[in-house]
């Protein structure tokens, strides 16, 4: 994993790493990896800008918070504290999978202070259906008595398949892992996984999606089994200044991609900002590259 530049929020004990140096841009991870997720990316856009990414609750070096991951509004307050410690007055926010959800509501209560918006495999639609395994540990008493098992299970064979074995993917896989070893851990990620029903919590979000006027740009894998493409063409549907990206990868894009995410987002954040998208183009769709970093036909 490469060093980086490493700054400890105060906010609620909500752990911030900042590397980079010009405008802020703010990265979300989803569930269950950490601010690392986000490390080949701010690698490569660092060099232009301030690079800001937390662990929310639960994961990575933060605590669990009482309220639960469900509890959106209560991280958009947290998320607006560390803005505010930071002295930032305005920063560009980056969503992937939960993260996205909770990015549309910093943005829809936060306008003023986000300037542009990337949501990459947005998990924000009241119909998500949670991964199975982590279904399985959503359930009363099944949950508890799977736990150990399930925890095995998706960290020793599901994450190992998604990282390749190179010493820094085997460095994310312990680092999203982290929280949840010992022998309570597995106990730990079923309490995290229970966030709520995603028909409540995310009721809000497409009633949110048409209000949000800053330019949007949505990302999603082409070969993600987790999240359907129907929820990012719904979502660039619904929010007036967005375009779609598709990208030729699986779920966890920030790792699958890394170069290509961040260029398609140094593109994006670059933009003037009269500048909107054109939902008319010839070429909606834009293919990221081959792992080999070949352009993909």
């Amino acid at each position: 994993m490469r060093p980086m530049s490493n700054l400890r929020g105060k906010s609620d004990g909500m752990y911030l790493l900042s590397q980079g140096a010009g405008d802020a841009v703010l990265f979300l991870h989803g569930i269950p990896t950490s601010c690392h997720l986000w490390d080949g990316v701010i690698e490569r856009m660092s060099g232009t800008y301030t690079c800001m990414a937390v662990d929310l609750p639960g994961l990575g070096r933060t605590p669990k918070a009482r309220e639960g991951f469900g509890e959106l509004n209560t991280i958009v307050a947290k998320l607006e504290a560390l803005r505010i410690e930071n002295k930032v007055e305005r920063w560009h926010v980056v969503g992937h999978d939960a993260g996205c959800a909770i990015a549309v509501h910093y943005a829809h209560q936060h306008p003023a202070h986000t300037g542009r918006l990337a949501l990459l495999t947005p998990s924000i639609f009241p119909e998500l259906e949670p991964f199975f395994l982590f279904e399985l540990l959503r359930k009363p008493v099944l949950g508890e008595l799977m736990a150990p098992l399930v925890n095995l299970i998706f960290w020793k064979l599901v994450m190992r398949r998604t990282l390749d074995g190179s010493q820094a993917g085997r460095a994310l896989l312990a680092d999203f892992r982290a929280p949840f070893r010992g022998p309570l851990g597995a106990w730990r990620l079923m309490s995290l996984l229970r966030w709520g029903k995603p028909e409540e919590v995310l009721a809000a979000i497409p009633a949110l999606l048409p209000e949000l006027l800053m330019p949007t740009l949505i990302f999603h894998g082409a070969h993600d089994p987790a999240v359907p493409a129907s929820f990012a063409t719904r979502a660039s549907g619904l929010i007036p200044d967005s375009a779609m990206v598709i990208t030729d990868s699986g779920h966890f894009l920030p790792m699958n991609e890394p170069a290509a995410i961040a260029d398609r987002l140094l593109s994006f954040l670059d933009k003037k900002p009269d500048q909107r998208a054109d939902k008319n183009r010839a070429e909606p769709h834009w293919l990221a590259a081959d792992p080999c970093g070949m352009p993909v036909s």
